[in-house]
């Protein structure tokens, strides 16, 4: 997704015009679908959420404290919520006033005009390891790389720099370019933001084909609607989800300081549509993935 502070343009590519296009799409379906305020008695108040796709970068806390930040998250019921940050202080603010809600991200980006840059800079690779040679993390990303690129020198260093660290990888990629980090390290452990923006049967292929592959459905509302005060998943995505409950989580994207006010309304729209899957599954989706991957192992090891 665009970075906080850009439209979809300035990060748009030769031929991903069309890819653009639909996640705008994805974006007013869910805008309208969250038009309407659902009656408390109707939702699942009680459903924890683990968001693993939150971004708290400089544009953020200088309209959003870190209290008024923390206060939102709490209020819409997440359990955990990993961030990232350009530049990763945004990422440490937040942690600092919530270590028990905020896992932290490491990105790439010092500044938020280095996402089309980040990959051919290899002064990037000194912050990397500059950063984690002070502060703990859970993942390396979200980072935007496609196609060959996954293969530059600069991209190389992340993946081992996750393998070196034990992290995991949040990819904003297609399909090419997570496979092009599989190869590098066949054990790498890659949450795929946003799905690829890909089709579940595309999505369904990739799960298939890596066991360390797990998908967060940020910025998307293809995989399910709402009418009035019941949701509905699309037929496609349940069987996504049916056949894969252990390997998607929930994301809300705060790539610009407007979405931030959103991730109560996200919460509201995504326990929607979680009701309609079944419990077991509604709930891995909803928050047990998440914290088996990420919220556990941060809560155990040695600080």
């Amino acid at each position: 997704m665009a970075g906080p502070g850009q439209t979809m343009q300035d990060v748009a590519r030769p031929g991903r015009r069309a890819w653009l296009r639909g996640a705008a799409g994805c974006l007013g379906g869910m805008l309208a679908a969250t038009a309407w305020r659902p009656a408390a008695a109707q939702v699942e108040p009680a459903l924890p959420l683990f968001d693993a796709h939150l971004h708290y970068s400089h544009d953020a806390w200088e309209r959003i404290p870190p209290k008024e930040a923390v206060a939102l998250m709490r209020q819409a019921g997440l359990r955990r919520a990993m961030v990232s940050s350009s530049s990763d202080e945004g990422t440490q603010k937040l942690h600092a006033e919530a270590p028990d809600l905020v896992l932290p991200v490491l990105r790439p980006y010092r500044t938020r005009n280095e996402i089309g840059t980040w990959m051919r800079d290899a002064t990037v690779v000194a912050h990397l390891e500059a950063r984690l040679a002070r502060y703990r993390y859970v993942g390396l990303g979200e980072y935007h790389i496609y196609g060959e690129d996954a293969d530059l020198p600069v991209m190389r260093r992340v993946v081992q720099l996750a393998r070196e660290h034990k992290l995991a990888l949040h990819s904003h990629s297609d399909a090419d370019a997570v496979e092009r980090q599989f190869r590098q390290d066949p054990a790498a452990r890659i949450l795929w933001a946003h799905s690829g923006f890909d089709t579940p049967d595309n999505v369904r292929a990739m799960l298939r084909r890596h066991r360390n592959l797990w998908c967060d459905l940020a910025f998307r509302s293809d995989h399910a609607h709402v009418d009035g005060q019941r949701g509905r998943v699309e037929a496609a995505w349940r069987e996504a989800f049916v056949e894969f409950p252990d390997r998607f989580l929930l994301g809300t994207d705060t790539f610009t300081p407007e979405r931030w006010f959103y991730v109560g309304e996200h919460a509201r729209w995504s326990r929607l549509w979680l009701a309609d899957l079944p419990r077991d599954v509604a709930e891995a989706i909803a928050w047990r993935n998440g914290e088996r991957l990420f919220g556990q192992p941060w809560s155990t090891a040695a600080r």
